[in-house]
């Protein structure tokens, strides 16, 4: 059982005030004293808050990936921060089902919202980089205004776009094989402050963002260069 520094200083000072301890035996009482003050006084260290990034990307993965940003966004990360070295970089791994159901990639853009609403109010000069990949980009578009789904359908499974506090901190947006593209909605036609900052990339042959019927070319996005090529915009923009 531990010993509260006050329970010490009690018996430290019985001790120096029995006539029976001999003078050496009170030197170690006072030295017990000082210990024990000193645990009272000063206080515990306090953990040092993390830096706020120069950029933190926001990245939505495809169907059917774990957890993360999937493999298109860590390809994205790796040569976004090669282009971007010196600056500090993070990544934020939207937290969505990311299943067949589809209607739930709204809830990805919901939780982008509120992780760029609480970033902004800790970190008021961090930037943002939005991505995302096949149902990723879908989330995305939702945060720019843009129907996933297509014009016809409207806003059915959507969600409300970034409000403008947190819009007008984005930098730069890349998706990659975005199915609203196949709607005619890509979100290079997105309207301010998103205008003139988006690049929407398409392997050819990808039916889920063309009129391809190659359902390989949805899924190698990562082994090709269009990472990079969304990492040189984007780098370009900043």
């Amino acid at each position: 059982m531990s010993i509260s520094p006050l329970t010490e200083i009690e018996g430290v000072f019985s001790s120096v005030s029995d006539p029976t301890i001999t003078p050496a035996r009170r030197i170690v009482a006072a030295a017990a004293t000082l210990a024990a003050l000193t645990a009272l006084t000063v206080p515990a260290p306090i953990a040092a808050a993390a830096p706020c990034p120069d950029l933190d990307l926001v990245f939505a993965r495809g169907t059917s990936e774990p957890p993360g940003i999937g493999r298109v966004g860590q390809a994205l990360t790796d040569t976004l921060q090669s282009e971007l070295a010196g600056r500090d970089v993070t990544t934020y791994a939207v937290n969505y089902p990311a299943t067949y159901d589809f209607l739930a990639a709204a809830d990805g853009a919901a939780d982008a919202t509120n992780h760029m609403l609480a970033t902004a109010a800790a970190c008021p000069s961090t930037r943002f980089v939005l991505g995302g990949y096949s149902q990723g980009a879908a989330v995305i578009d939702m945060l720019l205004g843009i129907p996933p789904l297509g014009n016809k359908v409207g806003d059915i499974g959507s969600a409300p776009p970034l409000p403008s506090s947190v819009a007008n901190k984005v930098a730069a947006v890349a998706v990659f094989g975005n199915p609203a593209t196949k709607f005619g909605n890509p979100i290079t036609a997105a309207g301010p402050p998103f205008a003139g900052k988006g690049i929407d990339l398409c392997n050819d042959g990808d039916p889920i963002c063309s009129p391809g019927r190659n359902p390989f070319a949805h899924t190698d996005y990562e082994g090709t260069p269009l990472p990079g090529q969304a990492a040189g915009f984007i780098a370009g923009l900043l």
